[in-house]
């Protein structure tokens, strides 16, 4: 096996997990841009949720940030930066590296792995929208230069699309120059959100108080609280970045995160307690009471900062907005490598480590984004349907964690502790959010049904594929070594090719898909010195890249088993170059010699690789369901990426032959002979002469 990335790997897992100045800066602008605008509408979203501002005391808000103080130090302290950061697969987080962790325990995980992966992409299709909606409202009313430039919220519904078009439209350029500039602003943010709120806790340090939980568990069975144990469906807004935090560890490594939350925490929580005390002071006025777009985080700045801190929102709105697009692309990327979702083009539009680009990923999450713009209008709305999806997306991470502390030979105990714990109180959390669904919460759930659809026709399909007892058994590739030789040799038959490759699978015992060997031998021989079988695996490892070969003691078949991590992209053409050349030094192959050629002296003949594209037969003898799904799983491989592109051969020779797919055991019908005249002439008789024209 040849692996020339190990190096290369394992320093830059020791440099990500280094705490430095400028991994600090990094963090705060790629980590913490969704729980970072979390101040926008979180307090904002718990006083609508009591009936307005004239209906909330001092420990109803006391008792709200300590809701807020302990649903952040359990679920995002605890959970995520604790324990989940130290379950990551070489480095990279998120639940599809928890998947891979884990997936060797039981088949059944990858339930919750498609589930919690739906959910999030589900979430984050909301996220931009109502971040940036949330930023424009606050410049409506504001002077800017003596001149109001945002008077009504289609004014605002205008703006906000025109940011995410934006945001949408560089991705496909890359944003490896604005991304320099994230952890500065960031950083700024977050200084900018504590010293405000710090300002305004100092008026009264008695919101202190709410550090004890005993203030949080006195709301939730106060009948001040008008929502009961739903409110906690608001409080839960507070912490859906916590995902987020986990999947973007492998960009800035565990150190970097343990370094700076307790900064970003103490921010936050500062923020909170300063729209507390505001809140506390401004109870009783009649103004803010009759005040239909009241925000508690705009609307405590005094005159001369207001625009400042609406800049200041928006554009981290806008990191907020990028890191979740970017995370977006990552998780597609790692489910396609997973083979949870079908193929589809990812481009590398910069040398920035990490940056990668998904058009139809891109165009899907633009057309959602601004469809939810259009149909909730308002921030206020949207935070009716936000945080519904993410819980689920957190209660099936609690599963796989349950499933890595168990492979680490934690203690049971411990383990079952953990699961029923955290489980507890993310189920509270969903059911209450849960109760959002009728006021928008069916839209971020219908986004998650319909990507879990695909996962599970995506799955379910090649499940069905393979299913032995369905298709055609596989062959020995061994069992043809004597066809194969004797074909190369044969020059009654034209050369198809020096190289010949198949992208298969060849699994365990040389076994290989008979149609193959079919399309060899069998349609049309094509004869070539040298016969290819390529498998590509996908590692647990993300930056693989290593082969290993087999030529079962000739010079005319070669076993390829390439060894490429889900982060590695595939480009079959360039690594079979190499492969070639490798095997020609140390003497396994002859040189391949070109007569006519544009490069100098080469060695490595040509390369026609065949693409097998198969078409469900109207043979097949499976049930109605599994028959649809196959179907459906077909017409996504027709309408997604093509094999020669995913497999990076879309500059090379490339043939593409259809052949049947038949699954299950299909009766053969054998004809008989008619002997007797007179039955022949009765069948004649039941043939219709008008029929004749069709035979032709």
């Amino acid at each position: 096996m040849a692996d020339s990335n190990a190096p290369q790997a394992n320093a830059a897992k020791k440099n990500r997990n280094r705490v430095t100045l400028a991994g600090l800066l990094i963090t705060l602008g790629v980590v913490y841009g969704d729980i970072g605008t979390s101040p926008l509408y979180v307090m904002k979203s718990i006083i609508e949720g009591n009936g307005g501002i004239e209906h909330v005391d001092q420990d109803f808000l006391i008792g709200s940030i300590s809701l807020i103080f302990w649903t952040l130090t359990i679920i995002t302290t605890i959970k995520y930066v604790l324990i989940a950061l130290r379950a990551d697969n070489k480095g990279e987080g998120g639940i599809f590296a928890l998947y891979t962790l884990v997936r060797r325990r039981a088949r059944w995980l990858i339930v919750p792995a498609m589930i919690g992966g739906a959910a999030l992409l589900a979430d984050g299709m909301l996220t931009p929208a109502v971040t940036v909606t949330t930023a424009i409202e606050g410049l409506r009313g504001v002077p800017v230069a003596k001149h109001v430039l945002i008077t009504n919220q289609t004014q605002v519904i205008i703006v906000t699309i025109a940011i995410l078009s934006f945001l949408f439209i560089i991705q496909r350029y890359g944003t490896e120059m604005i991304g320099k500039a994230f952890g500065p602003i960031m950083l700024v943010w977050f200084t900018f959100l504590g010293v405000i709120g710090f300002i305004y806790l100092c008026g009264d340090l008695t919101v202190l108080r709410a550090i004890n939980p005993y203030y949080a568990i006195k709301l939730l069975v106060s009948p001040e609280n008008k929502m009961g144990l739903l409110i906690l469906g608001n409080v839960f807004l507070a912490t859906t970045g916590a995902e987020a935090l986990y999947s973007d560890v492998g960009h800035v490594g565990r150190g970097n995160i343990y370094a700076s939350w307790p900064y970003v925490k103490i921010c936050l929580l500062l923020n909170y307690c300063g729209q507390a005390v505001w809140i506390e002071k401004h109870q009783a006025s009649g103004f803010f009471q009759h005040l239909s777009d009241f925000n508690p985080f705009y609307d405590m700045m005094p005159s001369w900062l207001r625009l400042t801190g609406v800049a200041l929102a928006t554009l981290a709105a806008i990191i907020a907005s990028q890191a979740l697009i970017s995370g977006s692309y990552t998780l597609v990327a790692e489910a396609i490598r997973l083979r949870i979702l079908p193929r589809l083009r990812i481009t590398y539009p910069t040398n920035f480590k990490g940056q990668l680009y998904i058009p139809v990923v891109n165009n899907i999450l633009w057309i959602v984004c601004v469809l939810i713009v259009f149909f909730f209008r308002t921030s206020a709305h949207m935070e009716a349907a936000y945080g519904l999806a993410i819980t689920v997306t957190m209660l099936m991470t609690t599963i796989l964690l349950y499933q890595y502390l168990r492979l680490r030979k934690v203690n049971r105990g411990l383990a079952l502790l953990m699961l029923f714990f955290f489980g507890s109180i993310e189920t509270v959390f969903f059911i209450s959010s849960a109760a959002k669904f009728m006021h928008g919460g069916f839209v971020t759930a219908l986004i998650a049904v319909a990507l879990l659809a695909i996962m599970f026709i995506w799955q379910y399909g090649d499940y069905i594929k393979n299913d032995n007892s369905y298709r055609i058994k596989d062959v020995s590739l061994l069992a043809y070594k004597q066809q194969l030789h004797d074909l190369a040799h044969d020059e009654s038959h034209p050369l198809f090719a020096t190289n010949l490759v198949y992208m298969t699978r060849v699994k365990a015992n040389n076994k290989i898909k008979k149609n193959i060997l079919y399309s060899i031998l069998d349609k049309r021989p094509k004869r070539a010195k040298v016969y290819w079988f390529v498998t590509v695996n996908v590692t647990d490892e993300p930056y693989t890249a290593a082969y290993t070969t087999e030529m079962y003691g000739t010079d005319y078949m070669v076993n390829v088993q390439l060894y490429l991590g889900f982060r590695v992209s595939q480009r079959v053409n360039v690594f079979l170059r190499q492969i070639i050349n490798d095997m020609m030094n140390s003497g396994e192959l002859e040189r391949q010699p070109q007569k006519y050629t544009t490069i100098p002296d080469r060695e490595v003949g040509d390369f026609s690789f065949v693409m097998l594209r198969e078409e469900l037969s109207p043979s097949t003898q499976i049930n109605g369901f599994e028959k649809a799904i196959i179907q459906a799983r077909l017409f996504l491989q027709k309408i997604t990426i093509t094999p020669a592109n995913w497999f990076g051969l879309e500059y090379s020779d490339v043939v593409e032959e259809h052949v049947p797919l038949i699954l299950g055991k299909v009766p053969i019908r054998r004809l008989s002979v008619l002997r007797q005249d007179k039955d022949i002439d009765q069948l004649k008789a039941e043939v219709d002469d008008d029929d004749d024209d069709e035979n032709i």
